[in-house]
């Protein structure tokens, strides 16, 4: 495949290294430094675009991707109160849009385990849940994307909890989620549920960008010859 990678900081350069292995070829590399070339006649040299960026950009990357006729896709954080719209445009341009929080192999598994355990806790009130999050200090958003992943599947399942709130707190129907920025921490996600008895407890630590990256490959060649809105569960069969 012929690639645009659109956002070349730390974890597109990851991606690109891990796609070269793969045997693919990136044609493009969008960065802070020439973000002039992140045009639609550009995008069209590739066959999909993975699309890294930030808050502000993440939106207007997709829907330019999809005008390109190029698959995207994205893994930024921090912009989903545009994510519906974003599916919207997808669907009605006839696009491909593949978005993750998380790309990681192993955070995907965390996420079915995270969303049957949330079922099985639905019948035992005594135990309250609480999420901790930990990442580097150049992370721009908090909480991160899969710890807000995480705490929408809790939520789902959990009708004690109407929210999640990014602080601490007494009340009961706010889901806490405690954010944590210190160097080096690529991504640690802890669920906790509590009572007076005993702790049950799900964690996932990842070591390096390298999963993270592999993933983000793997989502680009399931797409590059579909149609839709997709996410990794369709990539990895959960």
């Amino acid at each position: 495949m012929k690639i645009a990678l659109i956002g070349y900081g730390k974890m597109g350069q990851a991606i690109e290294a891990i796609a070269l292995q793969r045997g693919h070829e990136v044609v493009l590399k969008i960065s802070i430094d020439n973000v002039e070339d992140n045009t639609i006649d550009n995008i069209r040299k590739a066959d999909v675009a993975i699309e890294f960026t930030g808050p502000e950009s993440a939106f207007g990357n997709i829907t330019r991707c999809i005008d390109a006729g190029v698959p995207v896709v994205s893994g930024s954080t921090g912009w989903l109160e545009k994510y519906e719209e974003a599916k919207a445009y997808c669907t009605r341009h006839n696009g491909s849009l593949l978005y993750a929080s998380n790309f990681s192999v192993g955070v995907n598994i965390f996420f079915a385990l995270n969303k049957k355990l949330a079922s099985l806790m639905t019948s035992h009130p005594e135990y309250d849940v609480q999420m901790t999050e930990v990442h580097h200090t150049q992370k721009k958003d908090a909480p991160s994307g899969t710890a807000i992943t995480l705490a929408e599947q809790i939520l789902d399942a959990n009708g004690r909890k109407s929210k999640w709130v990014n602080h601490s707190s007494e009340l009961t129907n706010e889901l806490v989620i405690l954010s944590e920025r210190v160097d080096p921490a690529p991504g640690t996600h802890i669920v906790t549920y509590s009572s007076a008895i005993d702790d049950i407890e799900i964690k996932h630590t990842a070591h390096n960008r390298q999963g993270f990256a592999t993933g983000a490959v793997l989502a680009a060649e399931f797409l590059h010859t579909r149609k839709g809105v997709f996410s990794m569960s369709d990539v990895l069969g959960i």
